[in-house]
C-alpha cells in the first residue's frame, strides 16, 4: 500500500498519543481526540485534515463555474479536507506550474482537470516520485503509464457525442443536412472525443455532411465569433453541432444577429446541459442537448479518503448523463442545481 504524507503524519501522531499515554497513565484522558471530521479518519488531537491540491482548467463556461463549486463546496474543512485551488486559466504551463507548487507544498493528494491530453508524463512523475497520489477530474491524460495516476472520474465524451449524431441521424438524417462544428479547445480530451463520437453517429448517412468546423475555446465569446465566419462563408447551413452549451449559446446570438431564427432555420445541438442551454432549449433555440455533469465534487472526496485510507479505487468512473429534448427540459429545469 502506497504510504502518502497524510497517512506518515497520522502514524507519527498515533505515536506521539501512545508516548503521551504511557507517560501520564491516568488523569487527564484523551483530551485532544475525538473530533475526527467529517472524512471518518481520526486525526488525533490536532485534527488532521487531507490537504488536497486541485487545478482546475479555468473558468470558460457555465458547466466549469459549477464544476468549481461542486468542488469548493465539498472538499472543506467542515468535510475533512485543507483545499488548494488554482485556476490554470486554460494555460497548460499554469496547471504543471500548480502542480510542482502543490508537490513542493507536501499535499497529500493532487487532483485536477487537465487542460489538453498530453505533455503530463514529466509533472506526474515528478508527483510520483514525491509519494502524493494524483485524481484526475473531468479530463483525462494520453499517458501511457496508467500508474502515474491513481483514478480518473468524468463523463464518457465519445458516447455524448455519438448520442448527439444519433440524434441528428435519426430525426434530421432523411434530407441533405450541412453541418458546422463549434469544437472545443483544440487538444481537449472532450473535443477530442466528442468530434470522434458524433463522426462515427453519422457515418454512413450519406445525407450528413460537416462542411466546416473551428475551434471556440468551449466559450461564448469565441463561439459566437466563430459562428460569424460559418454564416459568412457558408450561407447554406442547415445544423450546428456546438461542443458545449456556451458556444452554442454564441452561435444563436450570431444567427440571430444574421436574421435567422435559430432552432428552426438553423437547428442547434450541444452538450453539457447548464441551465442557460436548458433554457434556450425551452425556448426553442436549440434542439437538443446532451447532459455532461459537472457535479463531481462528492464523488472526488470519495475517490480521495479511499486513495489516502490505501483502499483499491476504481481505475476510470464514469459519470452518469442523461440527454433532454424540449420537452424533457422542461420537466428538468424548475429543480436544475446547475
Amino acid at each position: 500500500m502506497k504510504t502518502t504524507n497524510f497517512t506518515k503524519r497520522m502514524f507519527a501522531a498515533g505515536a506521539a498519543g501512545i508516548m503521551a499515554l504511557s507517560l501520564t497513565a491516568c488523569g487527564g484522558g484523551d483530551s485532544g481526540g475525538g473530533d475526527a471530521g467529517a472524512g471518518g479518519d481520526s486525526g488525533g488531537g490536532d485534527g488532521d485534515l487531507i490537504s488536497v491540491g486541485f487545478s482546475q482548467v479555468g473558468a470558460e463556461s457555465g458547466w466549469r463555474a459549477a464544476n468549481t463549486k461542486s468542488i469548493q463546496d465539498t472538499l472543506t474543512e467542515e468535510n475533512g479536507f485543507d483545499l488548494s485551488f488554482s485556476d490554470a486559466q486554460q494555460k497548460q504551463e499554469n496547471q504543471i506550474q500548480a502542480i510542482r507548487s502543490y508537490i513542493a507544498q507536501g499535499v497529500d493528494v493532487i487532483a485536477f482537470s487537465p487542460v489538453v491530453e498530453s505533455g503530463w508524463d514529466a509533472v506526474l512523475e515528478e508527483a510520483k516520485a514525491a509519494d502524493i497520489p494524483v485524481v484526475l477530474t473531468d479530463r483525462s491524460v494520453d499517458s501511457q503509464d496508467e500508474t502515474l495516476y491513481e483514478s480518473f472520474i468524468g463523463s464518457d465524451f465519445v458516447l455524448e457525442g455519438e448520442t448527439a449524431g444519433k440524434w441528428v441521424v435519426d430525426n434530421l438524417g432523411s434530407e441533405p443536412l450541412n453541418v458546422v462544428e463549434l469544437q472545443g479547445t483544440t487538444g481537449a480530451a472532450p473535443a477530442v472525443d466528442r468530434k470522434a463520437g458524433f463522426e462515427s453517429a453519422i457515418e454512413g448517412n450519406p445525407n450528413i455532411k460537416i462542411i466546416a468546423s473551428q475551434t471556440g475555446n468551449f466559450t461564448r465569446t469565441e463561439g459566437r465569433q466563430v459562428m460569424e465566419g460559418f454564416l459568412q462563408a457558408n450561407p447554406d447551413i442547415d445544423l450546428v453541432y456546438a461542443h458545449n452549451d456556451d458556444m452554442g449559446l454564441g452561435a444563436i446570438e450570431a444567427i440571430e444577429a444574421a436574421g435567422l431564427q435559430p432552432g428552426v432555420d438553423i437547428k442547434i445541438v450541444t452538450i453539457d446541459a447548464v441551465k442557460d442551454g436548458m433554457q434556450a432549449l425551452v425556448d426553442g433555440k436549440i434542439n437538443y442537448i446532451v447532459e455532461c455533469n459537472p457535479l463531481l465534487g462528492p464523488d472526488l472526496a470519495d475517490i480521495i479518503k479511499d486513495v489516502v485510507a490505501g483502499n483499491p479505487v476504481e481505475k476510470r468512473i464514469v459519470v452518469e448523463d442523461k440527454a433532454f429534448d424540449q420537452a424533457a427540459a422542461a420537466e428538468a429545469l424548475p429543480t436544475r442545481e446547475y
